[in-house]
């Protein structure tokens, strides 16, 4: 498609499965909204974040559900998935009308491309796991891989690890309110574990009852306490100062939730969603960073939680803000198959890790 505009039009579609996703489309956005003419794609319901951008299409896509036993709940998820509205939303996109379409492992956009003949460039932390040199899981599923790699095909993409490993991997892109806060450590621990409820989280805080716990769940709407335990709502602004003050922090292994702990120099107890393989390969990345990682949250591993609570917390790792340059990069290299280009951006550089 020629492009008559002085901007390249741009999808940028994401899904709401998990607030990583968001997250990441909060940092991106307005940075695209410099160089290009951008529409945005969601789909999923489970998200807590407010969307600070406006939606062109919303559509409810290829959600997964949360389960209470620490793992996505198949069967659930089956019941709700709707083919007859996913298939019609694939056929109904008008990618034609667009330039750059970049999918943040949505599949409407991803699969309407691959359809259409359409070239879908992805970003997401699922691009990183189809590198060969990722850390692996101990152990292998075919399902899960398969899914991995189908789920929102891509033909090209750009991935996010906690390592550098390779030019095309970028580190997390940390939200703003992380980076600029200023950590502390104070009595609590911050818990954030949305597949399992409330029943089996007290059951494990009040094992450890001398430690102050502070849960986030997606399971209550209302705050309390409940002996060591303050239970609360989900929510963006008292998690983060959560997050910021506590002493180590408890979660599954999604990625933005234990980068942001490494970037503020939390410890990190790790207990990967079962059924969710993406999950296992993060896990394996972060116990390579020092992370301690568990099956579950069951009695039998109360002695490695022991162990953990007594761990320093390490050095922060703070990640290179890397938006500017991934956005710089898509769009250069849209501009250079275009042979037109007049829009002077500036120099490029390579990722950089450090530790301070």
């Amino acid at each position: 498609m020629k492009n008559n505009h002085s901007k390249p039009r741009l999808l940028y579609a994401l899904q709401a499965t998990g607030n990583g996703h968001i997250s990441r489309a909060c940092e991106l956005i307005p940075i695209f909204k410099k160089y290009a003419d951008v529409d945005v794609l969601i789909s999923g319901t489970s998200a807590e974040l407010k969307l600070p951008f406006d939606v062109d299409y919303n559509f409810k896509g290829l959600s997964f559900t949360f389960g209470k036993n620490g793992g996505i709940d198949f069967i659930d998820t089956f019941k709700k998935v709707k083919f007859k509205p996913f298939i019609q939303a694939i056929m109904s996109l008008p990618i034609e009308k667009y330039d750059i379409i970049l999918s943040d492992f949505e599949p409407v956009s991803a699969w309407a491309c691959k359809l259409k003949g359409k070239k879908c460039i992805g970003i997401s932390n699922q691009e990183a796991i189809k590198l060969p040199n990722i850390p692996k899981p101990k152990h292998s599923d075919k399902v899960g891989d398969f899914i991995i790699k189908n789920y929102a095909p891509t033909s090209e993409g750009y991935g996010f690890h906690f390592l550098p490993l390779a030019d095309t991997v970028f580190p997390p892109l940390v939200r703003s309110e992380i980076r600029n806060a200023v950590a502390e450590t104070k009595e609590h621990y911050t818990i954030y574990l949305p597949a399992y409820d409330q029943k089996q989280l007290l059951k494990f805080c009040k094992h450890f009852f001398y430690i102050d716990w502070e849960i986030f769940s997606k399971h209550t709407d209302t705050e309390y306490r409940d002996e060591n335990a303050h239970i609360r709502p989900v929510n963006k602004e008292k998690f983060t100062e959560s997050l910021r003050t506590c002493k180590g922090f408890v979660c599954g292994a999604g990625f933005e939730a234990p980068a942001e702990a490494l970037f503020l120099g939390k410890k990190l107890l790790i207990i990967p969603m079962k059924n969710q393989y993406e999950q296992h390969y993060n896990a394996a990345g972060l116990e390579a960073l020092g992370a301690t990682i568990l099956k579950n949250i069951k009695s039998k591993k109360y002695d490695k939680v022991e162990k953990w609570l007594k761990k320093e917390n390490p050095k922060p790792i703070k990640f290179e803000y890397s938006a500017h340059r991934l956005v710089q990069t898509i769009i250069q290299n849209y501009y250079a198959t275009q042979q037109t280009s007049s829009l002077k951006l500036e120099p490029l550089f390579l990722p950089s890790f450090e530790l301070s």
